[in-house]
């Protein structure tokens, strides 16, 4: 559900390392209120290449890496499963499951959360039937807490920082990607009016937290 930034009227990819390998991505986690669950959405693409600053050592509280199994975000009710968000063979990043209402995603080759660096965790507002697991995540706001729990048996408290909507076509993804030495989190998601001509809503919400 993020964009990449706009150049000349056309949408432009933006060059990202993560860890030390190159991907192209392209979150198409469009809510599907008005569209079929596999309908073919427009692809909001970033793409490996200039890395961020390197880390020298993590800064703050964090975690060892391990896979993450649920999100509890107790404000808005949420207590969901994780699915591993991965690079298809179109060079994509495939969206959760949109036939599980309750389900979110993880960028499995990205930071685990808790983890020194941005854990990118996305789900859907909404599917063609019905409201999704995020449908109320703009509710969030300064100083709100959620949790992950995670295969190794700890929790992962997270406190909002920053709870913020974006124009597709002006995603700031170098703030919302880059690696950091903080175990940092984004939850992501669609926001704004729905384009009936692009079938994908206007602006992403993206909730900005960091690990307590």
């Amino acid at each position: 559900m993020a964009a990449a930034p706009s150049s000349s009227g056309n949408r432009s990819t933006s060059t990202w390392l993560w860890g030390t390998a190159f991907l192209v991505l392209a979150m198409i986690l469009a809510g599907g209120r008005h569209a079929p669950a596999d309908s073919a959405y427009p692809p909001r693409t970033l793409q490996g290449g200039a890395a961020a600053s390197a880390v020298a050592a993590p800064v703050g509280k964090h975690l060892p890496r391990a896979r993450p199994e649920r999100l509890l975000i107790p404000k808005i009710s949420v207590d969901a499963p994780f699915s591993d968000l991965v690079i298809g063979p179109t060079g994509h990043l495939q969206p959760p499951d949109a036939d599980d209402t309750n389900l979110v995603g993880w960028y499995a080759h990205g930071a685990s959360p808790g983890e020194p660096g941005t854990a990118i965790i996305a789900g859907h507002v909404d599917t063609m039937t019905s409201a999704a697991v995020f449908a109320d995540l703009s509710a969030l706001e300064k100083g709100d807490k959620f949790y992950v729990t995670r295969a190794d048996g700890r929790k992962a408290s997270f406190v909002v920082d920053d709870t913020e909507k974006f124009a597709k076509d002006d995603f700031p993804d170098q703030r919302v990607y880059a690696d950091t030495a903080q175990a940092q989190a984004r939850l992501i998601t669609c926001a704004g009016d729905y384009d009936h001509t692009a079938k994908d809503y206007t602006e992403n919400l993206v909730v900005f937290a960091h690990l307590v």
